[in-house]
């Protein structure tokens, strides 16, 4: 099942024979958006100039920032628990089809176990992530956000089999 961009078709693969499955992705993404404090303002600017296109889509936050872009935007948002109360892994536990992740690398967490599953999770399962504007405005305004994409997902069903015979 290949990818199309551009008119040209390709198919992604994962490496070491990783068995896959494809997911469909329909055209309505739900989309997850998550800001540390000091990058929510920066999120919600971003929210702001791409409204007409996340209102395409079904949206999931975590708690401040979700109320935050719910207000700003008059778009519903799936409102979860603020990260440091576990909205993190709320977002990690979901099926979510993009996540807009605006962290900030010069303020330490004290919920970073829980910001470092929810990346390992997106990152195991081959989401998009975007960490910063420019990341967040390549995925908002690519041509493959605008319909179905077949996303290639990895199946450990094999190395859990594995783990578990020792």
């Amino acid at each position: 099942m290949a990818a199309e961009a551009g008119g040209m078709a390709f198919q992604p693969e994962f490496p070491d024979a990783l068995d896959t499955s494809v997911q469909r992705m329909p055209s309505r993404r739900r989309i997850a958006l998550v800001a540390h404090d000091n990058k929510k303002a920066d999120l919600l600017a971003w929210a702001r100039f791409n409204r007409l296109e996340l209102a395409k889509h079904s949206l999931v936050a975590t708690g401040t920032t979700g109320q935050l872009i719910a207000e700003a935007l008059g778009l519903p948002v799936d409102r979860l628990l603020s990260g440091p109360l576990g909205g993190d892994l709320q977002i990690a536990e979901g099926e979510i089809d993009l996540l807009v992740f605006f962290w900030d690398p010069l303020q330490p967490q004290p919920h970073d176990p829980d910001v470092k599953a929810l990346l390992r999770v997106a990152v195991v399962w081959n989401v998009p992530i975007a960490n910063n504007r420019a990341s967040a405005d390549f995925l908002i305004s690519s041509p493959l956000m605008r319909k179905h994409y077949d996303r290639l997902a990895p199946d450990y069903s094999g190395h859990t089999t594995r783990l578990a015979a020792g």
